[in-house]
């Protein structure tokens, strides 16, 4: 027969729930009050590529949907459980900002609220009791220093990137599966029962938020030896030990590497050529200057300013350039080491932060060298060591300094981070503050003139490219951009020579070679830009604007059967969100090879896509006469006539569709319109007359 329940010990349980559903409930409202005035950030930088030009998030019920991530060079390329949350959120609010704001922020407190519960149980593995004594009276104590951690952690403005940034729940929905997977394992190993009391549930939950995890950035790869590096730490004596009681486990946690492998391998193994060791970049230069990353990162956990949006592109090439960097980086991975092999909570801190930066910081980029959502994990075990550190510090003295301390670090916190979603809350305002930061970065100069475009000032927008143009000479991307502006501005000899520098530095830049062809066709070079947008419809084949343009200076050549079948790659490839000009001048290629039926199902579509397209209702009207169907023309005539009354020919043509349905008073006063409008216009006057007879014989 069992003990009855001490009335004590049944206080005390009871006790230990409500500690812990009121750190829930400050975990929340916490990270709502940082982030409440983030909802309506507009989205920036890749969030564009990622959500609104992102087709594949608008499959969220067929097979594969979601799942199939697109193919271009975004963030969500080959990260199939980032692409179906942004599915999840198109499928409730379509391209709504606020939605996507409010998944962030639930995912952000989601990780918050098992941080705490992943701390909890670590200090009552072998934080501030050994598990042989755990006691509910230590987890009492347990709570409020988690409770600390995981509010600090929630609210501490270097998450804002993670958080605020859209796109960037890459790194939190990673974060949440990654704190997961881990807490699952430790709750599977019971306080006070040692290894010997495993719940095969959470084992299992363990592997799947792993699995899930490795679906949605690359970074989960360290995530099974993080559990082997907890187990050892917290759990059992050695790497062996641990091995040997669950093999199962360990062996479908590893097993999940063959999930990521092969989602890296479906989308190049490369990021879109940014990373690796074949990127071109020298991983010595890389492996310095994440030297100065990590030392950055270090400072911004305790002094966070000022925080930056993109630090831009730069090398450190000699050692010397950071010294001091290399000494306290170098100096904590020792003190790591010492840990490790000593078994002790600071060594897996320390496993932890290195090891999450690990894939990030060892494999060469050639874009990122410093960003702070790379820390949205690793600051977890910063602000852990911190605090325990400072409560055993402090506590000798006072036990409400203590309090006051973290109070006002807190408050502090997060009044920063509420400050910090003010920059976001334009991509002007973003790119500004970012340039305020780092002058020098072409790139944010670049990003800064595309905001200009989007909001219609022109001026600063050039100024914005030609600065960043002059900081980085080699941008193609720049170049062809500004290009496109100077063409949309009449000023097309600049532009072509803006196109083909583009093209000097990247000869396989479709996107360059589209546009010049463009700027070639509106310049009358039929020759030249046929040669470039054939080029670009062979570097880019799934690049519908390339077939579309290209089908343009086909048509122009008279080429009309080529045109069309550039015309209707171009549809198939955009089904659904095809421009109306696309199936316009695919209409009338099928009119020159007479295909008139399948031009009549072009002019529709492009009337359904834009109804009020007047060209499109005439050559719809024109092809419907030419068919017989005078009746069905007559509508899409009025409607060009009430675009442009003064259309000669569609007068004409509309009073030669009522001549031709008998409604002879209505085919005469088109007639006579058109003669008022031109006189001599061949074959009216003759017309009319006709019509006139007509009327007389009755």
């Amino acid at each position: 027969m069992s003990a009855p329940v001490q009335p004590l010990t049944r206080a005390r349980d009871h006790a230990s729930s409500r500690a812990k559903l009121w750190a829930a409930l400050t975990i929340c409202a916490a990270a709502l009050v940082a982030y409440h005035n983030s909802f309506h950030g507009p989205f920036v930088f890749d969030d564009a590529s990622s959500i609104e030009t992102n087709l594949t998030i608008r499959q969220l019920w067929s097979l594969p949907g979601a799942l199939a991530t697109p193919t271009t060079n975004v963030t969500a390329q080959g990260r199939p459980m980032l692409n179906l949350s942004l599915a999840l959120n198109y499928a409730v609010g379509g391209t709504s900002v606020v939605g996507y704001h409010v998944g962030n922020l639930l995912i952000h407190t989601l990780a918050g609220l098992t941080l705490f519960g992943l701390l909890r149980r670590t200090l009552l593995l072998g934080g501030l009791a050994a598990p042989a004594t755990t006691t509910t009276a230590t987890a009492l104590g347990a709570t409020p220093v988690a409770l600390a951690i995981a509010v600090l952690w929630v609210v501490h403005p270097l998450q804002t990137e993670s958080v605020t940034y859209i796109i960037q729940r890459a790194e939190s929905l990673l974060g949440l599966f990654y704190l997961l997977t881990v807490y699952c394992f430790a709750r599977a190993v019971k306080p006070g029962a040692g290894s010997d009391a495993p719940a095969r549930g959470w084992l299992v939950l363990s592997v799947v938020a792993c699995a899930l995890g490795m679906a949605t950035k690359e970074v989960m790869a360290t995530a099974p030896l993080m559990v082997l590096f907890y187990d050892r730490t917290f759990v059992a004596p050695t790497f062996g030990a641990a091995l040997r009681r669950r093999p199962g486990f360990y062996a479908a946690l590893f097993g999940t590497w063959l999930l990521l492998g092969w989602l890296i391998a479906q989308g190049g193994g490369n990021r879109g050529g940014s990373v690796g060791f074949g990127a071109g970049v020298e991983p010595w230069a890389y492996w310095l200057t994440q030297l100065k990353a990590m030392a950055v990162y270090l400072r911004l956990t305790f002094w966070p300013a000022p925080l930056v949006f993109e630090y831009g592109t730069f090398w450190i090439e000699r050692a010397g350039e950071i010294v001091f960097d290399a000494l306290l980086v170098l100096g904590l991975l020792a003190v790591t080491l010492r840990g490790l092999v000593r078994r002790t909570a600071l060594g897996f801190a320390g496993a932890w932060f290195f090891g999450i930066l690990a894939p990030t910081s060892l494999a060469p980029g050639t874009t990122q060298m410093i960003v702070e959502h790379r820390m949205y994990l690793p600051l977890a075990v910063v602000l852990a060591v911190a605090v325990v550190a400072g409560r055993r510090l402090l506590a000798a003295r006072s036990v409400w300094l203590g309090r006051v301390v973290i109070a006002t670090a807190v408050v502090v916190a997060l009044t920063l981070t509420v400050r910090r979603n003010v920059d976001y809350r334009t991509d002007i305002a973003l790119w500004t503050d970012t340039i305020v930061k780092r002058p020098h970065n072409p790139l944010a100069h670049y990003m800064l003139a595309g905001a200009y475009e989007r909001a219609g000032d022109v001026p600063r927008a050039l100024a914005s490219y030609e600065e960043a143009l002059r900081l980085k000479p080699a941008f193609s991307v720049g170049h062809e951009n500004y290009g496109q502006l100077l063409l949309k501005q009449g000023r097309r000899s600049e532009a072509i020579a803006s196109f083909e520098r583009a093209l000097r530095l990247q000869p396989e830049y479709a996107d360059a070679h589209a546009n010049l062809g463009n700027a070639l066709l509106a310049d009358g070079q039929y020759g030249n830009a046929e040669l470039h947008l054939a080029e670009a419809v062979r570097l880019a084949p799934m690049y519908p604007e390339a077939h579309y343009n290209y089908g343009n200076v086909l048509a122009a050549f008279g080429r009309h059967a080529e045109a069309a079948a550039q015309y209707e790659t171009a549809v198939k490839l955009k089904p659904g969100a095809a421009v109306a000009e696309i199936h316009y001048n695919f209409g009338n290629s099928l009119v020159a090879l007479r295909r008139v039926p399948e031009a009549i199902v072009q002019f529709r579509a492009a009337l359904e896509v834009r109804s009020d397209y007047p060209v499109a209702h005439y050559n719809l009207a024109n092809a419907l006469a030419m068919s017989g169907q005078q009746a069905a023309a007559v509508p899409h005539y009025e409607a060009a006539l009430r675009a442009n009354p003064a259309n000669v020919e569609a007068r004409h043509n509309l009073g030669s569709a009522f001549f031709e349905l008998g409604r002879l008073p209505e085919a005469a006063q088109q007639y006579e319109e058109a003669l008022r409008l031109k006189s001599d216009i061949e074959g009216t006057r003759e017309a009319l007359e006709q019509v006139r007879a007509r009327m007389r014989g009755r």
